[in-house]
């Protein structure tokens, strides 16, 4: 099996990124209505790269720990998986009704550090999560065009 890396689009609004280097986050979380990037696309030991939404500056990294994917959850299961794990979602209000959705992602990670920034290569329509061989493939300079080969199902 390949291993690939992830680039994880960090909400600035909500502060994400700051909580996860102030060690109070220690989960991500992606919800939609139907099976979406990352469901069932991530793995245990797989790097996560973060990036500060807007600012195409990759600045940190942490390795997956654990992984969570959920399907055609019902309203009361929902709500059970983000209360039984809010301490390491760190959710605000706004952002557990963002996530409220019937298929569910959460990806517990460790050993967050951060890094010397890396300069983002933004293509077109990329998505907040990316799936990649290798965090070089989209920084400037030694970028491939994205292809979303290893973000289908």
């Amino acid at each position: 099996m390949i291993i690939l890396v992830h680039l994880v689009y960090c909400d600035h609004k909500e502060k994400v990124l700051d909580k996860i280097l102030e060690g109070s986050k220690t989960m991500i979380i992606r919800a939609a209505a139907g099976r979406k990037i990352p469901h069932s696309r991530v793995f245990e030991d797989e790097t996560l790269y973060f990036m500060k939404k807007g600012t195409h500056k990759i600045t940190a990294l942490a390795r997956v720990k654990s992984v969570q994917n959920h399907v055609k959850l019902t309203e009361e299961q929902i709500n059970q998986i983000l209360e039984e794990n809010q301490s390491k979602l760190n959710l605000s209000k706004k952002q557990q009704e963002r996530w409220h959705k019937k298929c569910m992602c959460l990806v517990e990670f460790q050993d967050v550090k951060e890094i010397e920034p890396l300069d983002f290569d933004h293509q077109g329509n990329m998505d907040d999560w990316l799936i990649l061989e290798k965090i070089e493939d989209v920084v400037v300079g030694t970028s491939i065009p994205y292809n979303y080969e290893k973000s289908k199902f």
